[in-house]
């Protein structure tokens, strides 16, 4: 159990972690919430989305519910969590359902999950819900499967925190049985979900995606034996920061990789020396904007200058050990300098130490080992 700089003791996490709406993870966690009720543990519910379930509702007899706050924004009245009732009653156990929701402007924090750090914070349990797709190292993965880019994710780090995650599992079919019948989504809601995200073949891969990740947690969790020689090695990755927007999807693999193989992490930008660079405004912008995304999934960032771009990254990567250096495919014809494919050729042939990446966005391909 971590504790504060204070010395209090921090609330566990416990993710209830799905592959689509309707397997039963908002069930499973009131299952849950209602055997530690039954063993004096005192249980409140801070949020709770009902989506009109009859047998989910059923489960939440007898819990105490936090009444929701109201958030007036553009006109209208919208509810969500209210974060400071949930402090000022400080029960033991909190149920938080939805945990990647962005929160309506106008709110104490801009996501749901930064809510649930606080009450953690102040020593407070939480069993919250989640599905596979809103984990942010998945996002194009999910998007090339489905066809549908999720917009409210987590980043990994989070739910790395979780003291245990537990998979809600249902098999494809049984699942679009539940659809079928009205379980789910209203009749009108259904028939719009199996013609987008409930397509059985995108509903088998994500449920492939969730019980790979449960499998990665639990070997996380393992305690490491004695050291192997080829685990002597530690693996560091390094990422080529450009303006290029593609760059946010190569940040995302790049993450999911060092997360599988425990890395360490590097995003690193290279720009023309002093205060008169001769980068677009634009560029310096979305270079900005993309190391801020890294920050935000807890990897390191580094901005060095030099005329030499492929030389420079070659060298900091040999000073810091990188093994690996993930690179964006280059257009075609690209419009831009900084990420040309006679850029990415210097860097291929500078780095003869170590693994070049060359990342598309549909497939990753290994240039040179």
């Amino acid at each position: 159990m971590t504790k504060l700089t204070d010395g209090r003791r921090r609330g566990t996490l416990r993710i209830f972690m799905g592959y689509a709406a309707g397997v039963g993870k908002t069930y499973k966690m009131l299952e849950e919430a209602q055997e530690l009720k039954a063993r004096g543990v005192d249980v409140v519910i801070g949020y709770f989305e009902p989506h009109g379930r009859k047998d989910t509702i059923a489960k939440t007899q007898g819990l105490e519910i936090v009444p929701r706050r109201q958030i007036e924004y553009r006109g209208s009245l919208f509810e969500e969590m209210d974060t400071r009732a949930i402090l000022a009653r400080n029960p033991q156990v909190c149920l938080v359902d939805e945990f990647p929701h962005s929160n309506v402007p106008g709110s104490d924090r801009p996501k749901r999950w930064e809510d649930v750090q606080v009450l953690r914070d102040a020593g407070i349990d939480v069993l919250t819900t989640m599905n596979i797709q809103h984990l942010e190292s998945l996002n194009d993965q999910i998007f090339n499967i489905s066809g549908v880019r999720v917009r409210e994710t987590i980043p990994d780090w989070v739910v790395e925190q979780a003291d245990e995650i537990v998979l809600t599992d249902l098999t494809p079919r049984a699942l679009l049985h539940r659809l079928e019948r009205g379980v789910v989504y209203s009749p009108e809601q259904a028939e719009r979900a199996l013609r987008n995200f409930f397509r059985e073949q995108t509903l088998v891969a994500l449920r492939e995606l969730a019980l790979r990740q449960a499998a990665h947690e639990v070997e996380q969790r393992i305690p490491a034996g004695p050291l192997s020689a080829s685990s002597l090695k530690r693996h560091r990755i390094l990422i080529f920061i450009t303006p290029d927007p593609r760059t946010a999807m190569l940040i995302r693999r790049a993450k999911r990789v060092s997360d599988f193989l425990d890395a360490e992490c590097f995003a690193v930008a290279v720009q023309p020396p002093g205060v008169d660079s001769t980068l677009a405004p634009d560029d310096r912008e979305a270079i900005e904007c993309h190391l801020n995304f890294a920050r935000n999934l807890h990897i390191e960032t580094r901005i060095l200058e030099s005329d030499h771009f492929a030389r420079a990254l070659v060298v900091f990567a040999r000073l810091n050990g990188i093994t690996q250096i993930f690179l964006a495919r280059p257009a075609e014809r690209s419009w831009l300098p900084i990420l040309s494919r006679s850029l990415v050729q210097k860097i291929v042939d500078l780095a003869k130490d170590m693994q070049v990446v060359i990342v598309s966005e549909r497939e990753t391909q290994h240039v040179r080992d």
